[in-house]
């Protein structure tokens, strides 16, 4: 079993910074992609930016120029650097990890418990 736990969410003004981190521990022995999604009030989730294992990295046009993701493989973690925030940022983010627990078999979908992230002044 593998467990992510989140952390860095926060209340913030508009216009702040906020560092997100999650750490993947458990059986574990090789982590494919990892992401970040939020999910606001009567939304459905979205991906707010992924990182592949070479650190390959995407993001929601929505966040492109502000938002930062890093995963550090020594430490199975991975980041999200949020700058210049605003009130549309407000959701719960969730961390996202495609983990191969063994050498053979297949990689399986683990998700984050949320971490609150809210922009208001």
């Amino acid at each position: 079993q593998v467990q992510l736990v989140e952390s860095g969410g926060g209340l913030v003004q508009p216009g702040g910074s906020l560092r997100l981190s999650c750490a993947a521990s458990g059986s574990i022995f090789s982590i494919n992609a990892m992401g970040w999604y939020r999910q606001a009030p009567g939304e459905q989730r979205e991906l707010v930016a992924g990182i592949t294992s070479g650190s390959s990295t995407n993001y929601a046009d929505s966040v492109k120029g502000r938002f930062t993701i890093s995963r550090d493989n020594a430490k199975n973690t991975v980041y999200l650097q949020m700058n210049s925030l605003k009130p549309e940022d407000t959701a719960v983010y969730y961390c996202n990890a495609d983990v191969r627990s063994r050498a053979w078999g297949p990689s399986r979908n683990y998700w984050g418990q949320g971490t609150q992230v809210t922009v208001s002044s």
